[in-house]
């Protein structure tokens, strides 16, 4: 079979159909591409038959030409590097096949995105012959396998709306607290330090005595937070050394 025979897809799916006639393994052709023999191209048909052929003889030539001499270097690479220069070239081959198509026939702009479209959906034969086709269908099937029990997680997770009632009643208690907390400032924020004298701050931990009431900043008094959980009732310096006198 020639596979430079004329053959005019006419519409984006006709060109489409073509495109993917032309795909083929291009592992079997291995052998075919000998290196002591003159220059020569691999050609695909839409009939999904591929050819390893000497280019054609007529200038110009009726369709793109795939690229010359691929079977020089197969000797001089490894074999699946090699497939994959091949592949690569095949692929560039294929989309200018289609673009001559979709320019021959006055393709305009949305035929030739949707042409591209539906061609992308399709992996190329680079990502065939390296196995990356496999890897992306395999990761797309975790990330959709992810993406749908993370949704079902989330479902399970959101909590029906709190009636009004209760939200409102949440609102007064959270405004409630706040006051507080500013009343207990104001109360704090007139009080000294009964070692260094200093007003109290918020940026600070203090603790009272339980004996004189009075409060302390702890750094003064070598008292810690985590030391102070263990205390349950806190004598400043002044108070113990009142009770350890005779």
């Amino acid at each position: 079979m020639d596979s430079r025979a004329q053959y005019n897809p006419r519409t984006v799916e006709e060109v489409f159909r073509d495109f993917k006639g032309r795909r083929a393994d291009v592992e079997e052709f291995y052998n075919q591409c000998d290196p002591e023999k003159e220059n020569l191209c691999l050609y695909g048909f839409p009939s999904e038959q591929w050819e390893v052929n000497l280019p054609a003889e007529e200038v110009p030539p009726e369709l793109p030409e795939p690229v010359l001499g691929i079977n020089f270097a197969r000797d001089g690479m490894q074999e699946k590097d090699w497939l994959s220069l091949v592949a690569v070239h095949s692929d560039a081959w294929l989309l200018a096949i289609a673009f001559y198509f979709g320019a021959r026939f006055g393709f305009d702009k949305a035929d030739r995105k949707r042409l591209f479209n539906m061609i992308n959906e399709v992996p190329t034969i680079f990502e065939v012959v390296t196995g990356a086709a496999k890897k992306q269908v395999k990761e797309k099937s975790s990330v959709s396998n992810h993406s749908g029990s993370k949704s079902k997680s989330n479902s399970k997770a959101q909590r029906a709306p709190e009636p009004q009632g209760r939200q409102q009643k949440a609102l007064q208690a959270k405004d409630e607290d706040d006051e507080l907390d500013e009343q207990e400032d104001d109360e704090h924020g007139e009080t000294l330090c009964g070692a260094c004298g200093e007003h109290y701050g918020t940026d600070e931990f203090w603790i009272c005595c339980d004996i004189c009431e009075k409060w302390f900043h702890g750094k003064c008094v070598k008292i810690t937070p985590a030391r102070a959980e263990h205390i349950k009732q806190y004598k400043c310096p002044s108070c113990s050394n009142k009770r350890t006198r005779p």
